[in-house]
C-alpha cells in the first residue's frame, strides 16, 4: 500500500515506518526535518510543517494517512480537510488523555474532557492536553467519518523513547540497590512497547479498521514490581523494592505515577475493543532490553538518590 505518516522520524512515528517499510509497503513521510532526517532513505521524505506548510501533500494520493503528530485542533482539521480526499483512510493517534477523568476504568465510551477555552494552542499547560486531543478527534471524523480510525494510547514505552519516563525506571533497577516505589504502581502500571503500538496502528491503517481504540496494557496486567525485577534480572543487578504508601510518597516526582485521584484509574483502561481486533503484546523481556539499549535516561526526569534516601528514610521512620 502507499502510506502516508505525518511526523514519521521521531519515536512512534519512528516506530510506524520501520513497521511499515518492513512489510514492503510504500512510504512518504512528511516532517519539518529536524528529528532523524537521514533515516529510512528507502522512504520518500517530504519536507515541510503543518502550520502552514503543507504544500508538498498537495496533488498526491496515498491509501492511507497515519497522523502521529496531530496536537492541535486547527492544525489537524488543515490537514485532514487536505487529505480528504487525497487518501482513503485515516488513523489518527490520540489517547488515553482525553477521558474527562480516570477516577475509575474506562472504555471507549467513557466521558471525555471539555475545554474552558477552545481556543487555546497551549498544549501542556493547564491540563489541555487531553480536551485538544478530543478537538483533533472531532475534526478527523468531520473531514473522513467512516474512513478514520482514532487509537488512544497510554503511556508509550521502548526503543529511542524520548520522554525518559519509562526509561529513568528500567535504568535505574539496572544500577541495582534499595528502590522505594509508590505502592498503588508498585501493583499496577499500563503502558504500550511503542512497537505494539506501531504494528496496531499499521494494521488499522491496512485493514482497514473504523472507530475508537484504547491502546494500552500490556496484558496480562503487570506492576511496576514486575518490571523492575525483570530490569534487574536483565542486567544482572541487585535489587531491592520497597513499596511505600501513596501518602508517604506524594510530592516525590516518580514518572508514570499518577497520584491525583481522578487519575485512580490510569492504569486499568479496558482495551478488550483493541485487542479483539488485533492488538497484541511482545513479552516484557523484549521492551526491558531494547529500552535498556536503546533508549537513553533524561536528565531531571525520576527523583534523585537525595530524595530517594529522604523516601526510604521517612517511611521507615513512620
Amino acid at each position: 500500500m502507499r502510506l502516508l505518516v505525518l511526523g514519521g522520524t521521531q519515536f512512534v512515528g519512528r516506530a510506524v515506518a520501520e513497521a511499515a517499510l518492513g512489510e514492503g509497503h510504500e512510504v512518504t513521510l512528511f516532517h519539518r526535518g529536524r528529528t532523524g532526517a537521514d533515516l529510512f532513505p528507502q522512504a520518500e521524505h517530504l519536507l515541510g510543517d503543518r502550520d502552514g506548510g503543507l504544500n508538498p501533500l498537495r496533488g498526491r494520493s496515498w491509501d492511507a494517512c497515519l497522523d502521529v503528530s496531530g496536537y492541535l485542533p486547527r492544525l489537524v482539521r488543515d490537514s485532514c480537510e487536505l487529505l480528504r480526499d487525497a487518501a482513503a483512510h485515516l488513523v489518527f493517534v490520540s489517547t488515553i488523555s482525553v477521558y474527562a477523568d480516570l477516577a475509575l476504568p474506562r472504555d471507549e465510551d467513557g466521558p471525555l474532557a471539555v475545554l474552558d477555552d477552545e481556543t487555546t494552542e497551549e498544549v501542556f499547560a493547564h491540563g489541555n492536553y487531553g480536551g485538544l486531543k478530543v478537538l483533533c478527534e472531532q475534526a478527523v471524523r468531520e473531514a473522513f467519518g467512516e474512513r478514520a480510525a482514532v487509537v488512544r494510547p497510554g503511556f508509550i514505552v521502548g526503543p529511542h523513547d524520548h520522554t525518559g519516563r519509562f526509561t529513568w525506571w528500567v535504568h535505574r533497577a539496572a544500577r541495582g540497590g534499595t528502590l522505594p516505589l509508590p505502592a498503588s504502581i508498585h501493583r499496577r502500571v499500563q503502558f504500550i512497547d511503542v512497537r505494539d503500538l506501531a504494528d496496531f496502528l499499521l494494521l488499522a491503517a491496512v485493514s482497514p479498521l473504523t472507530g475508537t481504540y484504547n491502546a494500552t496494557g500490556p496484558l496480562p496486567p503487570l506492576g511496576m514490581g514486575d518490571v523492575l525485577h525483570e530490569a534487574a534480572r536483565a542486567s544482572t543487578s541487585d535489587l531491592e523494592l520497597v513499596p511505600v504508601d501513596d501518602p508517604v510518597a506524594e510530592g516525590v516526582p516518580f514518572p508514570l505515577w499518577a497520584s491525583d485521584p481522578a487519575w485512580a484509574a490510569w492504569a486499568e483502561v479496558d482495551v478488550a475493543r483493541a485487542v479483539a481486533h488485533g492488538l497484541r503484546f511482545r513479552p516484557l523481556g523484549q521492551t526491558i532490553r531494547s529500552t535498556l539499549y536503546a533508549a537513553a535516561t533524561v536528565e531531571g526526569v525520576g527523583p534523585t538518590p537525595e530524595q530517594e534516601a529522604e523516601l526510604l528514610a521517612a517511611w521507615r521512620s513512620r
